[in-house]
């Protein structure tokens, strides 16, 4: 075996027994996922002493678990206090701790204990081996299932803090639509706030996410644009006054909607609200309008319910009772 195809096999096994390997500045790292704990230790040695009978069938494994530096067996020494020098000498470097936990996790594995058989005691020393290999592999096990709720912990952790920034962000953004509106009403009767405020309205749906189509032409008609929240196309309208809007401009953006495609609705944004008779004129049996005003834009901007549901809770309400209009004080 060439030293390529060694350093190979070493990797596999490291890799097998719980470690992982990081290439970095030229230098292979191996960084831990089972920890080494005294009691690890102390399981394994007990597990190994338990598993073999016979010297040389430890000294075997030990081999070929590929033990740095194995020491040689001294005259007349028992497995205990072989195996106790070779632990001690283990623990003293990272490479032999590596090897620990490697002989850790191949003494778990094992399912029969060939060289416990044919003894009168077999019985006896095979279940004190099950015994101990078991209580090896349940601390094993539970030390798997911390370091994965450790992971979990952390993922969380992570997932919250990015939430935080993303959140961080979306108030600062939300402020400044907020700002925006108010510039603009400091602005209102002027006769370049209403383009103003069309292109703040899909400045606002963008942040939300849903799909827009800005102001465009159709047949010569003017439409301030259209939004899409799942299968239905909202065509929208948009009023920046100081007067509510009244019945004359309602016919106007129904008409507007009617000769669109079935599943065409229409969004009636009014920052000064409506009249009675325009509520009146909007609503009605199978109505395909709804009117937005100022109460569900600061409902928005305040954090108090998404874009999205805000059009979802007044076409459910329209649906529902055939009034085009919900004030947000009744969401």
């Amino acid at each position: 075996m060439n030293e390529a195809t060694a350093r190979i096999k070493i990797d596999t096994l490291l890799e097998a027994a719980g470690w992982r390997f990081f290439a970095g500045s030229g230098k292979r790292v191996f960084r831990m996922k089972t920890q080494l704990t005294s009691h690890l230790v102390n399981l394994t040695f007990e597990a190994a002493l338990r598993s073999f009978w016979y010297k040389k069938t430890l000294a075997s494994f030990l081999r070929g678990s590929q033990v740095p530096d194995l020491p040689a067996w001294l005259p007349d020494e028992s497995k205990r206090d072989y195996l106790s020098r070779v632990f001690a000498l283990l623990q003293n470097t990272d490479l032999g701790k590596r090897k620990v936990i490697q002989l850790a996790q191949f003494l778990a594995e094992q399912s029969s204990f060939l060289d416990l058989e044919g003894r009168e005691d077999s019985a006896e020393k095979i279940t004190a081996a099950k015994r101990a290999v078991g209580a090896l592999r349940s601390y094993l096990s539970k030390q798997d299932a911390q370091l994965a709720s450790e992971r979990q912990k952390q993922e969380a952790r992570r997932k919250f803090q990015a939430l935080q920034a993303q959140t961080r962000a979306s108030q600062q953004t939300l402020q400044s639509l907020e700002n925006k509106l108010k510039d603009l009403a400091g602005k209102i009767g002027s006769s370049s706030v209403g383009k103003a405020f069309e292109e703040w309205f899909y400045d606002l749906t963008e942040f939300s996410e849903i799909m827009s189509r800005r102001p465009y032409k159709v047949a010569g008609r003017e439409i301030d644009g259209s939004i899409s929240i799942g299968d239905t196309t909202y065509l929208i309208e948009c009023k920046f006054t100081s007067d509510q809007t009244g019945a004359p401009d309602i016919d106007v953006f129904r008409s507007k909607v009617e000769s669109k495609a079935d599943n065409t609705m229409g969004v009636f944004v009014s920052i000064s609200g409506y009249t009675s008779v325009a509520i009146n004129e909007a609503s009605g049996k199978r109505t395909p309008l709804f009117l937005l005003d100022h109460g569900h834009l600061y409902r928005v901007l305040g954090e108090i319910s998404g874009f999205k549901d805000v059009v979802e809770r007044a076409r459910r309400h329209a649906s529902q009772t055939g009034e085009a209009h919900l004030p947000v004080d009744r969401f």
